[in-house]
C-alpha cells in the first residue's frame, strides 16, 4: 500500500508547533518570560539556518514538561490547541490528506517536535501513524529526556526505516510533503518529495532537482 508521509510543522498546519508552545508557556507565565522568550527564538532561528543542536534544544524544550505534573500539563496542553493550534490548521492540508485517504494510502505524519505535543494535532487530520521525537515518561512523570533518537534530520530516516520495517512497509511508489530543507534526507528517499511552502534552501534544492512545489496556504489545493 502506498505511504503518504507529511512533515506537520509549517506543511500541514500554518506555523511551527514546538516554537508557538515555548510562546504559550511564556503568554502564561508558566516559565520566565525574558530568559526564555529569548533562547525559544534563539533555537528556532538555529533550525531553520539548518544549525540547530537538537540535543540541546531537547534539554531546554522538555524541561517544562519535567516541572509540571502530566495531569496539569494535560490542561494546559488541551487550551493551547483550542487558542494556538486550532485556527492554524490549513483547509488546503485537510483536503490533501483526504484525497489520499480515499486512494488508499496509509497515511503517516513524521516530525521533530515532540509527541506530547503533536500527537493531539495529528489526531485532528485523523492520520493514525505518528513517528515524532518521544519524551520519556515514568510513573506519570515526564523526565525530560527522551526514548530512542531526536526524530530530527537522518533521525527521520532511521526512525522511518524502523518503522518500514516493523509494519511490513515499503517506500514504493512514496510520497512525502516537507517545507523544510532539514528534511532532505527523507525528501530524497521517497519516490514522490514533494515541498510545501518551502524554506529558501528547500525551493532551491526542488527546482534544481524538478520537485513539485505546492502551496497549502491558500483556501484549496
Amino acid at each position: 500500500m502506498t505511504l503518504a508521509i507529511f512533515d506537520l510543522d509549517n506543511t500541514l498546519i500554518a506555523d511551527d508547533s514546538d516554537y508557538l508552545w515555548g510562546q504559550f508557556l511564556v503568554d502564561q507565565g508558566i516559565v520566565d518570560r525574558t530568559i526564555y522568550k529569548q533562547i525559544n527564538a534563539q533555537f528556532y532561528e538555529d533550525y531553520q539556518h539548518g544549525s540547530l543542536d537538537m540535543l540541546a534544544f531537547l534539554r531546554f524544550a522538555l524541561k517544562p514538561l519535567a516541572d509540571h505534573p502530566i495531569d496539569q500539563l494535560h490542561l494546559w496542553r488541551e487550551q493551547f490547541l483550542n487558542e494556538i493550534i486550532s485556527p492554524i490548521l490549513l483547509k488546503a492540508a485537510i483536503e490533501l490528506v483526504e484525497k489520499h485517504r480515499s486512494l488508499g494510502h496509509t497515511l503517516l505524519v513524521i516530525t521533530a517536535t515532540n509527541r506530547f505535543i503533536t500527537e493531539p494535532i495529528v489526531e485532528m487530520y485523523g492520520i493514525e501513524h505518528l513517528l515524532a521525537t518521544t519524551p520519556e515518561l515514568v510513573n506519570e512523570q515526564y523526565t525530560g529526556e527522551i526514548v530512542g533518537i531526536p526524530c530530527f534530520q537522518e533521525g527521520k530516516v532511521t526512525m522511518l526505516n524502523e518503522w518500514l520495517e516493523k509494519n511490513g512497509k515499503s517506500l514504493t511508489g512514496s510520497y512525502f510533503y516537507s517545507d523544510s530543507h532539514n528534511d532532505l534526507p527523507l525528501l530524497k528517499l521517497v519516490d514522490n518529495p514533494i515541498a510545501v511552502n518551502p524554506d529558501d534552501k528547500l525551493r532551491q534544492f526542488s527546482e534544481t532537482e524538478g520537485w513539485k512545489i505546492i502551496d497549502l496556504r491558500g483556501e484549496s489545493i
